[in-house]
């Protein structure tokens, strides 16, 4: 689990799918309102409070972002209305408002282009030709539609991709909005080709 401060009301939380089988959750059981998904919320802003002086009293909006093969992004915001005070809610009281959301890119961040460029034939030998690369704050990022990646054994894709980077918890959109796009499409064929041959 990994914890960031957004802002003064806003944290970013990325669970990975080991997180979550390490509790006894599965992908599908996150969706659904059960003892131990409370659990797993209460320990993630019990860590957000610890960490980063999160404290999610009131009323506070949950955003989850599911990436097929990463894991998830929670957002976690708190939101006070301007004719509420804090003494309105009693200790401990929480009122939340869930928005889920499903990716269906796999976008994983590599701190160098070397890792980027060794990367490639492994992924070419894999079956691997498409993709998008960008740059986006000190890092570079590939991104994969999983509609690209059909017949393709995900397991061992994402394996190979975490021997050379991290799954990023950038979204889609804000990649497209802030990131600066090296190759739009077919990535890893044109960096294999470039730098391989």
């Amino acid at each position: 689990m990994r914890l960031e401060r957004l802002n003064y009301d806003k944290i970013k939380i990325f669970l990975t799918f080991d997180d979550l089988s390490e509790r006894g959750i599965t992908k599908e059981e996150m969706w659904q309102d059960i003892p131990k998904v409370h659990q797993l919320f209460r320990d993630m802003m019990l860590e957000a409070s610890d960490e980063l002086g999160f404290e999610a009293d009131g009323p506070i909006a949950i955003e989850v972002f599911s990436l097929p093969a990463q894991g998830m992004v929670i957002i976690v915001t708190k939101s006070k209305k301007d004719d509420e005070t804090e003494e309105e809610f009693d200790d401990g009281y929480i009122e939340m408002q869930v928005t889920l959301d499903e990716s269906e890119e796999i976008i994983y961040e590599f701190s160098s282009i070397e890792d980027v460029i060794e990367l490639a034939p492994r992924l070419i030998s894999f079956g691997v030709t498409s993709g998008s690369l960008l740059h986006f704050e000190n890092n570079y990022i590939l991104t994969f539609d999983e509609r690209d990646l059909f017949g393709i054994d995900m397991d061992a894709f994402i394996a190979l991709l975490s021997e050379y980077g991290n799954p990023s918890t950038i979204t889609i959109f804000r990649l497209i909005e802030y990131g600066n796009e090296i190759i739009e499409k077919n990535a890893i064929e044109k960096i294999y080709h470039t730098f391989h041959n």
